[in-house]
């Protein structure tokens, strides 16, 4: 029996190893193994078992890694599928579908003693008052972890080792899970009445579920899985809908993923999803995975999904390679967010990477959005997804008004730039006194963008980055957002030539509209939630729970507080600098203004009292920000698919970009010259390709590097992936020069 194995560093190719007879009942697919790799050990997971091998004088496994396989074949399948698609190393795409705390050699539970009452045969020994009032206890408990006890009698060890002694109880080891939301208190709810909108939806999904269950029962073989698109605007209840399509899932003896984006995974998402399925016949432990788990928390809340126990997981974008089986339905919520797509080699987005996998396993895919991706939309007009709509919210809620402020004529009037318009002040003031509460986003922390001198013209730039560094009050000092460099703020121009003391800082951010509220609403309880106030991962859950309690009347914050979040208390929603997206050097910078736009102006209305949004911007009559105002996507689908057709731009066309970087310039400039030229002599003849570049990168230097891009469009992205994967490998780059491919990138930066 021989094992092909794919080593955890990355060498692009298996390796066959002998599986030694003592070992052979415990080797799979999907197995974790220690084996000899030169004069090392090196860890690796079993990609196949086959008889024979080309290769003789084959050295032996070492050692099994775990009891039971941690890559099932169809995700290990999914990780072939992603390495070949996303240029980069098998070894690098299997690494990202297993969590760094499941891939340790030793496995990672956590033990505690417990104390279990035993079955007492014959007459109770006797017993000192301190040993009887502790027996009371235990046998209440009938079992109690050991420190628990101690601290509830005020007792020590070795009292409770008597017991033990006289045969009453025992002291054994036990696996404690760590759960991140043992001590919420989660209370079962039951399924919601859905309006028509709602159930026509539910019925199309069940739909899809029953007829692949059919299929399934029938052929005992892969079905052909729909994908269906969600458009529901914000408050239009996708969430009930989802609830109602996992519990059909659960019904059918399948599992489910649920993807939210990382901002959006508060606790009250969490809290909705556990406490449908706390109780009742579809009642199933439901895992969560995300960034802010320990890697303890992350350990066995990846297991309770390998054993069955977890047949529902909610997460981040790494969630989709959950080990759900058999799985039924995938559901990615906000399908448009950009956090889907993973920044460092493997460059996957778990949009995709799901509807692959949906395909694969026969599982339904959900993609919904108020603000769906212009890729998804495009893909509901080819035919390739199906459309669901639900225009109108639930309960029929009206949707905000929006008011669009010129802030040009505001700051004529006020001789100045205002931070709020007299339009925003006044609602402000209108909120405070009903008791209603207000939600204000600015996607710019800090205090002032730059720093300027008025007088000689310098601006602070960081030492390591081609951007302005960012002024904060608070710290007295200026950061750079992209490297992290700081420096202390200077009292006067840093210009040895001028030395002027009438610096100023130009711009505005999160710190310095907090201090305006403060100034203009003395009595007024207000927050702030940006990455500058939130050190502890317990301050995020901590402010959302006091807004939604009332006690804050106006919360200030970025991205953050942009979408998830249900407040029907909230009635006005103010956006800061609304077309601050605009001005980015990226083709997607109108449809993220849109989304942005639209999705904030969302959490306004949600309850009794109507919605406001006010909108302030310098440009209020760009298309981004007209359409968003009138919650008209279709308008904005349809006028912005007519410039990407014309410059051949995504979804019209996939993108492939590559980014060069070094600490020297020239280097970095002729190793991109020199893959331009390389690339047209393999690719030429090529039919629908555009090559565009090098050029310097948007963010030309970023942590000392230079950058330089060449971005490929072309429709065929599969073909050319592997191209490009077998050309940068076959290349040899100046040492301190290194190349990064990105297939289907979100951000050109």
């Amino acid at each position: 029996m021989i094992a092909r194995v794919t080593l955890e560093i990355a060498l692009r190719r298996e390796f066959d190893y002998l599986v030694p007879s003592e070992l052979e009942g415990q080797v799979e697919v999907g197995t974790r193994v220690k084996v000899p790799f030169g004069p090392r050990q090196v860890m690796g997971v079993v990609t196949a078992v086959v008889d024979e091998s080309p290769h003789t004088n084959l050295r032996a496994i070492a050692k099994v890694i775990g009891r039971q396989s941690l890559v099932t074949p169809k995700v290990l399948q999914l990780a072939r599928w992603i390495g070949e698609y996303y240029c980069c190393a098998p070894e690098t795409a299997l690494k990202s579908v297993l969590p760094e705390a499941v891939r340790k050699e030793q496995e990672g539970w956590r033990e505690r003693l417990v104390v279990r009452l035993l079955q007492i045969h014959g007459e109770m020994p006797k017993l000192t008052k301190r040993q009887q009032d502790l027996w009371n206890i235990i046998e209440e408990w009938r079992e109690i972890p050991l420190q628990k006890l101690i601290e509830l009698a005020g007792t020590t060890g070795d009292t409770v080792r008597r017991l033990e002694d006289k045969g009453l109880i025992v002291i054994e080891n036990q696996i404690s899970e760590r759960d991140p939301y043992e001590h919420e208190n989660i209370l079962p709810t039951e399924k919601l009445v859905l309006n028509v909108e709602q159930t026509t939806a539910l019925a199309a999904i069940n739909g899809a579920l029953d007829k692949l269950n059919e299929e399934g029962r029938t052929k005992n073989a892969e079905g052909k899985a729909d994908t269906f698109l969600l458009h529901g605007v914000t408050g239009s209840g996708k969430t009930e809908v989802y609830l109602q399509a996992l519990a059909h899932t659960l019904e059918q003896g399948k599992g489910a993923i649920v993807l939210v984006p990382e901002i959006s995974l508060t606790p009250q998402t969490v809290e909705r999803f556990k406490a449908r399925f706390s109780s009742g016949k579809c009642q199933t432990l439901v895992a969560v995975l995300h960034s802010h788990l320990s890697s303890g928390e992350r350990h066995d809340e990846w297991h309770k999904i390998r054993q069955g126990r977890a047949r529902i997981v909610i997460g981040a974008r790494s969630a989709i390679f959950a080990p759900v089986e058999p799985l039924g339905l995938i559901i990615v919520d906000e399908e448009h967010e950009y956090s889907y797509k993973q920044e460092e080699s493997p460059r996957y987005h778990a949009r995709d990477v799901a509807v692959y996998r949906g395909q694969k396993e026969g599982a339904v895919v959900v993609l919904g959005s108020a603000t769906p991706s212009m890729e998804s939309y495009y893909n509901v007009k080819r035919g390739k997804y199906q459309l669901l709509e639900m225009p109108t919210r639930a309960d029929d809620k009206q949707m905000p008004v929006v008011r669009v402020i010129d802030m040009r004529s505001e700051a004529k009037k006020e001789k100045g730039i205002p931070v709020f318009s007299n339009r925003l002040k006044e609602a402000m003031h209108q909120r405070l006194e009903k008791k209603e509460q207000t939600i204000l986003f600015l996607n710019r922390r800090g205090y002032s963008s730059s720093l300027q001198c008025p007088k000689c013209g310098y601006v602070a730039e960081c030492p390591n980055c081609s951007v302005s560094l960012t002024y904060h009050r608070r710290a007295q000092e200026l950061r750079c957002h992209t490297c992290g460099h700081f420096a202390p703020a200077p009292v006067r121009c840093p210009n040895n030539e001028c030395r002027d003391p009438a610096i100023r800082y130009a711009g505005l951010g999160t710190e310095r509209v907090e201090e305006t509220l403060v100034k203009l609403f003395p009595k007024a309880v207000i927050r702030r939630m940006d990455s500058d106030t939130l050190k502890r991962k317990e301050d995020y859950r901590t402010i959302l729970g006091e807004f939604r309690r009332g006690k804050i009347d106006i919360l200030v914050g970025t991205q953050m507080i942009a979408k998830g979040l249900h407040f029907p208390n909230v009635t006005l929603v103010g956006i800061i600098h609304a077309d601050l997206g605009l001005h980015m050097p990226d083709f997607r910078a109108g449809e993220r203004t849109f989304q942005l736009l639209t999705q904030v102006s969302g959490r306004a209305g949600r309850g009794d009292v109507e919605g406001e949004v006010v909108v302030q911007a310098f440009t209020p009559f760009h298309p981004a920000i007209q359409y968003a105002r009138r919650h008209d996507y279709v308008g904005f689908y349809e006028q912005e698919i007519e410039f990407r057709e014309q410059l051949k731009y995504p979804p019209l066309t996939r993108v492939a970009l590559l980014t060069m970087k070094g600490r020297n310039e020239d280097k970095v400039k002729f190793s991109a010259d020199h893959l331009r030229n390389e690339l047209e002599k393999r690719l030429k003849g090529w039919p629908d390709l555009v090559i565009a570049g090098p050029a310097a990168a948007p963010l030309a230097r970023a942590e000392t590097f230079y950058r330089y891009q060449i971005m490929l469009r072309t429709r065929a992205m599969s073909k050319l992936s592997k191209i490009l994967a077998e050309m940068l490998m076959a290349q040899e780059w100046p040492d301190d020069v290194t190349v990064a491919t990105d297939i289907d990138p979100v951000d050109l930066i």
